[in-house]
């Protein structure tokens, strides 16, 4: 934590004494801990999705839905040690979770690994992230991950630098989505429920639909179209600063939520589909 290189940002701050990009300093910090009914069926199932809600993130997206807990003048939350951290994991394992998702994660993964290295957890942990990861980060969480859920959000640097100031964010994201491929190898099921696998999300913005669809066909040449999931979501709503980008600063248009799933559907990818309808703020927790 001295020296802080846990995501590709490496700020290589002292986040004992100060913060990074991330707005976080030594201690996890966790802003909401829920059995969430609103995510993909597999994940979700009728049990629920034992959902930890992380503060911070390495991205920061001026639309970001959870923006109250994701940036870094947030105050929501309390701080655990490694120890708490693990002993929290037990809590929503006891609660009768059908798996446990840590949601925006990246910046505390160390502490996140050796917490889970104590708690031996029995139901799959998910790794619900933003897709900006180190390959060294992912590497250490190998056996530890049973299910990866990363946004494939940008494809082209010109997106990345406007919405989330990281210009690498297209390479790192591919490498990051191969490494966890190589790790899961195949799409895992107990009945309805995902034990092993990858899921990929990508929320479709409004105007940059074409960017949506090169992001489709590359998930389809690089990655067996049998051995994970895409998820497309619709639910984008202008949000937190979506105002300061006047072309995002609107819902999307049926007619180019449309055109992207018919590019997935055309290029054999599997998986999820959003209606409409999720374009709303309803299913957004209250933190």
């Amino acid at each position: 934590m001295q020296i802080c290189t846990q995501c590709p940002r490496k700020c290589r701050c002292d986040r004992i004494n100060t913060f990074g990009f991330c707005g976080q300093g030594e201690k996890v910090k966790v802003a909401k801990v829920m059995l969430h009914f609103g995510e993909e069926p597999c994940i979700s199932t009728k049990k629920g999705c034992g959902a930890v809600f992380f503060a911070g993130c390495n991205l920061r997206c001026p639309f970001c839905q959870n923006f109250k807990i994701s940036q870094s003048d947030s105050d929501i939350g309390e701080e655990y040690s490694t120890a708490e951290l693990a002993d929290l994991f037990k809590k929503v394992q006891d609660m009768g979770a059908e798996n446990i998702s840590l949601i925006t994660p990246t910046h505390f993964s160390h502490s996140i690994a050796k917490a889970l290295e104590i708690a031996h957890i029995e139901i799959p942990v998910i790794y619900n992230c933003g897709g900006y990861e180190s390959l060294e980060s992912l590497k250490m969480l190998d056996g530890l991950i049973q299910i990866y859920m990363p946004d494939m959000k940008y494809l082209y640097p010109e997106s990345a630098v406007r919405y989330c100031a990281a210009a690498d964010y297209p390479q790192i994201a591919k490498s990051a989505i191969l490494e966890m491929h190589r790790q899961t190898k195949e799409m895992v099921f107990d009945g309805e429920a995902l034990k092993k696998g990858l899921i990929v999300r990508h929320l479709v913005l409004p105007g940059i639909y074409r960017e949506s669809i090169e992001i489709m066909r590359w998930l389809s040449e690089n990655l067996d179209k049998d051995s994970f999931y895409i998820s497309l979501m619709s639910q984008y709503v202008p949000c937190h600063r979506a105002a300061d980008f006047p072309e995002i600063n609107r819902k999307i248009f049926t007619a180019e939520y449309e055109k992207v799933v018919k590019a997935a559907t055309d290029f054999g990818l599997a998986g999820y589909i959003q209606q409409r309808s999720a374009a709303t703020l309803e299913m957004t927790p209250e933190f």
